[in-house]
């Protein structure tokens, strides 16, 4: 919020620093209430939770995944091999799990004790 009022002119560089040392200095969330009083919007956000931020954030990294893949992205070519051959290797573990039925019971010796056949 310190940020914004700066940035829009409303406050100056001397009291964006002071209001940043008596920020640093505060222990308790009520503190804040005094220094940002006098902005819009005064009220100190609370903690954001639940899934919605957690999902936001995933879609937005698969948006810079899918434009890095498919070369609109401004990432390098590293990156953008990397991402390919990861994804590859998902899609054929998941369709060797789904056409050999490990997920689904024991095979060729997995979860039977060795000498019993």
């Amino acid at each position: 919020m310190l940020r914004t009022a700066a940035g829009e002119g409303r406050l100056s560089l001397d009291e964006v620093e002071e209001r940043t040392t008596t920020i640093y200095a505060a222990r308790f969330r009520h503190e804040l209430d005094a220094v940002l009083a006098d902005l819009p919007h005064a009220a100190v956000p609370g903690p954001v939770s639940g899934w919605r931020p957690v999902l936001a954030l995933a879609a937005q990294q698969f948006a810079t995944d899918f434009a890095t893949v498919t070369g609109r992205g401004g990432a390098g070519t590293l990156r953008r091999l990397f991402l390919i051959v990861a994804s590859i290797l998902a899609l054929a573990s998941m369709l060797l799990f789904a056409v050999h039925g490990i997920a689904d019971g024991p095979h060729h010796g997995f979860g039977r004790p060795f000498g019993h056949d």
